[in-house]
C-alpha cells in the first residue's frame, strides 16, 4: 500500500446480488480491528437485485471520513461487473487508479430485451486502459463457476485485491475476519476462493 496517502479511497462496485455490500462490509471490519478508521458509503440503482451498487471505502489512520470519495479520488476500483466499472471510473477515475475487473458481463433487463446493446469487451477493455493507471482483468465468475458457486467471484476479487497489496491488509488479516463470520466449511470455501484470487494476479505477472 502507498504509505503515505492518507485517507485511501477503494470503491467496489457490481450489481445486486454480487456480494458487493458484504465484500465491503468484510474488508471494513478487518481494516476496523487493525486500528484504522473507517467510513463506508453504499450507493444504489433503481432496484437492488440487478440494479448498481456501489460501495465507497474510505481508510484513514488518522480521523473519519466523510462517507463519499470526492470526483476523481479514487486509488483503487474492484469491479464485479465489467460495465459498472465504466460507470464508476467516468465519474472517479484518474491517471493512478488501479482497477481489478471480473470479466464476466451480467446484461441488464433492457439488453436481455434487445433494447439496449452491451459493449463489446474489447470496447470496454479499450475505456478502461484510457481511464486509468493500470487494469487487472480476473475471470472470477469462471473460476467461482468451477469451484461449484458463482457467489464466490466476490471472494477472488478480494483475494487478488490483497495479493496486490493496495490496501494496509495482508491475507491473513482477513481470513481472521472470515474465521468469525462463517463456520468451519465456510471458511475453508472462501478462503480457497482467496487463493484462486491471488493466483489470478500471479498469472497476471504480479508478485
Amino acid at each position: 500500500m502507498n504509505e503515505v496517502k492518507d485517507p485511501y479511497n477503494l470503491i467496489i462496485t457490481g450489481v445486486g446480488g454480487q456480494g458487493n455490500v458484504l465484500s465491503s462490509q468484510l474488508i471494513g471490519q478487518t481494516l476496523v480491528n487493525k486500528g484504522f478508521f473507517v467510513t463506508i458509503g453504499e450507493t444504489y440503482g433503481a432496484s437492488q437485485r440487478g440494479g448498481a451498487v456501489m460501495s465507497h471505502i474510505r481508510i484513514s489512520k488518522k480521523k473519519q471520513q466523510s462517507p463519499l470519495i470526492p470526483r476523481n479520488k479514487s486509488d483503487v476500483v474492484v469491479a464485479l461487473e465489467p460495465v459498472e466499472s465504466l460507470r464508476v471510473l467516468a465519474a472517479y477515475g484518474n491517471p493512478e487508479v488501479v482497477v481489478l475487473v471480473n470479466t464476466r458481463p451480467i446484461y441488464p433487463v433492457d439488453v436481455t430485451a434487445e433494447k439496449e446493446i452491451y459493449p463489446k469487451m474489447e470496447d470496454i477493455k479499450k475505456a478502461l486502459d484510457e481511464l486509468s493507471g493500470q487494469v487487472y482483468y480476473i475471470d472470477a465468475t469462471e473460476k467461482a463457476m468451477q469451484m461449484g458457486s458463482p457467489i464466490l467471484s466476490n471472494m477472488i476479487m478480494i483475494g487478488a485485491l490483497l495479493e496486490l497489496e493496495l490496501i494496509p491488509l495482508s491475507t491473513a488479516n482477513f481470513i481472521e475476519t472470515l474465521a468469525a463470520r462463517f463456520d468451519q466449511k465456510g471458511l475453508e470455501v472462501n478462503v480457497s476462493a482467496l487463493e484462486e484470487g491471488r493466483k489470478a494476479i500471479q498469472l497476471a505477472g504480479h508478485g
